[in-house]
């Protein structure tokens, strides 16, 4: 509830004619901005360079920060609520995992480190990205400070918001500003759960938990292949990688390889993407960030259970085992529900859209994905969708950031002891 007021409270201040340069904005236009801000998405229907006054975009900004530091804080106290009450009943791997409930301290405590956390990475990337633009720019230092400012904490956030008309086009040969804000959305994506722990034990892999162990072994993973990927198909394709040297190809790739993590920023026009391209990104926005993150999509681990279980079918074993432990039976069930249901919302989704607009359908499906993953990549289409697409866009994105985290949490907490079991019996496959 307090998120939905926060999304209309935002759509009312962007409705204003203060918060626009030329006409106020619809209250669909609105609703849908604010939506995608307090979502950390990163979709827009307009130019925010242009369309949005001084004032406008501190309120969007302000959204941004809301959003993502609220989505921070709600995934921690349910993590620590549903670490408490599974470590009682000692009937859940998240108590086996996280030990005792000293480890993860007091409510306060956990929140007050979110808040630490989440400033101190957005203060860095501020320096870092205000100081660049000032010296190597000649930006004036007021703006070199808003902008440094707003894009550290658009990415940090995983918004993709930001102050140019072509994202950030501009800087595709900038590898300061390529890395700085590569290096906030992989921070930000591997979830506050991770950094904690992290920064309580150190690079010392013998002790790290399985949560720890899947996010970064995926978070690299999925990112290097990303890379390789996006700069096998589009090495030669002339409206986006074609023209570059070798270098600025492969940070190209690894940049947007790096967005599909749930941001939105660009440095190529991604609507020049080969259709396949497309596919693969698809695939990797469909799949996210970590767990309690500001990030979105079905999430790391959830992928990572689910292959798992591929793998050990295939090989013939009893059990799952991931990094020297086997994983609960109850987790494959709701690892597999959770994909089920994200695929089942994405298609009908889909068709929704295909319903009410004539885009090719290869587009649809990467915008639907887009908003179901609060990434924030798009072909283009965005400003050109009628209101039906558009709302639509906003239920999938609302979904997208609550819908696995409230899912999931049901799912853990959902515990009912049958009294009696059928016979078993197997049916026919394939």
């Amino acid at each position: 509830m307090v998120y939905l007021v926060l999304i209309t409270v935002g759509a009312i201040f962007l409705s204003l004619p203060i918060s626009s340069t030329g006409s106020p904005l619809s209250f669909v236009d609105a609703y849908f901005m604010s939506s995608s801000a307090v979502s950390v998405t990163g979709l827009t229907v307009i130019d925010v360079s242009s369309a949005l006054t001084d004032f406008g975009k501190v309120v969007l900004l302000l959204l941004i920060q809301m959003g993502g530091l609220g989505i921070m804080m709600v995934s921690g106290f349910i993590a620590i609520f549903v670490f408490r009450r599974l470590s009682t009943s000692g009937t859940d791997l998240i108590s086996t995992e996280f030990r005792t409930p000293q480890d993860m301290g007091t409510m306060r405590e956990i929140l007050t480190r979110i808040v630490k956390l989440v400033l101190f990475f957005e203060l860095v990337g501020a320096v870092i990205l205000t100081t660049w633009f000032w010296w190597e720019y000649d930006y004036e230092f007021g703006e070199a400070l808003w902008s440094g400012v707003f894009h550290s904490v658009s990415a940090f956030n995983h918004a993709g918001f930001s102050l140019y008309p072509d994202n950030l086009v501009g800087f595709l040969y900038d590898p300061v500003v390529n890395l700085t804000v590569c290096a906030l959305i992989i921070i930000a994506g591997v979830g506050f759960p991770v950094l904690i722990e992290l920064r309580r034990v150190g690079w010392a892999p013998r002790v790290w938990t399985m949560n720890l162990n899947i996010v970064l072994a995926m978070t690299v993973i999925l990112t290097i292949g990303g890379t390789i990927y996006i700069a096998v198909l589009e090495w030669s394709n002339p409206n986006s990688l074609g023209p570059l040297d070798t270098l600025t190809k492969i940070m190209a790739s690894f940049f947007h390889s790096v967005q599909t993590r749930s941001s939105g920023f660009n440095t190529l026009d991604v609507g020049t993407f080969y259709p396949e391209t497309w596919l693969g990104l698809d695939a990797l926005m469909f799949i996210g960030s970590g767990p309690s993150s500001t990030g979105g999509g079905i999430r790391l681990t959830t992928f990572a259970v689910l292959a798992y279980i591929v793998w050990t079918e295939l090989r013939g074993d009893s059990a799952v085992n991931i990094f020297g432990k086997r994983l609960s039976r109850s987790v494959h069930r709701q690892a597999i529900t959770i994909g089920l249901l994200a695929v089942a919302y994405v298609a009908l989704s889909t068709v929704l859209m295909q319903v009410v607009t004539d885009i090719d359908t290869d587009k649809i499906i990467f915008e639907v994905i887009s908003a179901f993953g609060t990434v924030g990549l798009s072909t283009g289409i965005t400003p050109s969708l009628p209101d039906a697409a558009l709302i639509n866009l906003i239920v999938l994105m609302i979904v997208g950031r609550l819908g696995p985290l409230t899912l999931s949490t049901a799912l853990v907490l959902r515990h009912r002891p049958n009294l009696y079991e059928f016979p078993k019996e197997r049916p026919l496959l394939g």
